[in-house]
């Protein structure tokens, strides 16, 4: 019986299971198969599953699936990890990276031994000051696509208990982000394909969040698209200026950056860490 060689990456605590197709070129993979692998109790464990594979024009070509087997949707920390994984696995000639991921072109840039910057390209359907449903009450949100959709609700706008207007969320750690983003996920205003959820605090200029990811269907530790989506959220609402540090549930910090004008956003970037957690083999009968 063939075992599959695999790496364990985190991206600021978005963790992520990386297959090298140069290694394992007979590898199939398919929606249930990766919910065995990122099955934290049964599998692997992870938010999500990356395949590497060599493109002639690009230093790679990078597939991403979210751990209930769906893809289509950018990850910003799993885009990270496999530029280091490129890194790692001799495919990058310099500092600057370049790479196809379902089939967009993207850009990144390796930091230093650790730190990897990833470069997105145009922030669609920017929805400023709407409103939500959700938790018993009306919620004032916003909206935005980072490459993948995502709602940022600041949380002091979120009422801890409808029935005492002045009973606030303080601090982001009481909020339910499981139960609240669970639920506007699934919110008719964003079908058919559904949302992430963040929630965001400003203190002392930094902005900290959280995120009810779709696909994971869960809270996850970090979430890059989402940071990209807090922070310019931060800044056309609250002031906040680029370069934005934001903290995640992990206790790693991302720090997003952008030029804004009028609401149009260039030159949107993600930086933080990524690092190989563990490298191993599976069974291929998890395969078949």
């Amino acid at each position: 019986m063939k075992n599959i060689s695999f790496f364990k990456m985190s991206g600021a605590g978005n963790d992520f299971i990386l297959f090298d197709k140069k290694i394992n070129p007979a590898l199939i993979l398919n929606s249930e198969i990766i919910k065995k692998l990122c099955d934290r109790h049964n599998g692997i464990g992870a938010d999500g599953v990356i395949t590497i594979s060599d493109n002639g024009k690009f230093d790679f070509l990078m597939e991403y699936y979210n751990a209930d087997g769906s893809t289509g949707s950018l990850c910003g920390n799993g885009s990270r990890c496999a530029i280091k994984f490129a890194q790692i696995t001799g495919r990058l000639k310099d500092s600057d990276v370049n790479f196809i991921s379902n089939k967009v072109a993207y850009k990144g840039k390796l930091i230093d031994d650790e730190r990897i910057k990833f470069f997105f390209n145009k922030v669609e359907d920017l929805k400023l000051n709407i409103s939500i449903e959700a938790h018993n009450q009306t919620i004032n949100a916003s909206y935005l696509n980072t490459g993948s959709p995502h709602v940022v609700i600041n949380i002091e706008d979120l009422l801890s208990n409808p029935l005492n207007p002045k009973s606030l969320f303080t601090e982001i750690t009481k909020v339910p982000v499981f139960e609240i983003g669970k639920e506007i996920r699934y919110l008719k205003q964003f079908s058919p394909a559904g949302t992430n959820v963040n929630f965001i605090r400003i203190k002392d200029g930094k902005v900290f969040m959280r995120t009810y990811e779709r696909g994971v269907e869960n809270e996850t530790l970090a979430c890059g698209t989402g940071a990209a989506a807090c922070a310019i959220i931060a800044s056309l609402k609250f002031g906040i200026s680029s370069p934005i540090n934001l903290a995640t549930r992990s206790g790693d910090e991302l720090i997003v950056e952008f030029i804004s004008n009028q609401n149009e956003i260039d030159e949107l970037s993600l930086t933080g860490p990524a690092k190989v957690i563990f490298k191993g083999e599976i069974s291929e009968k998890v395969f078949s």
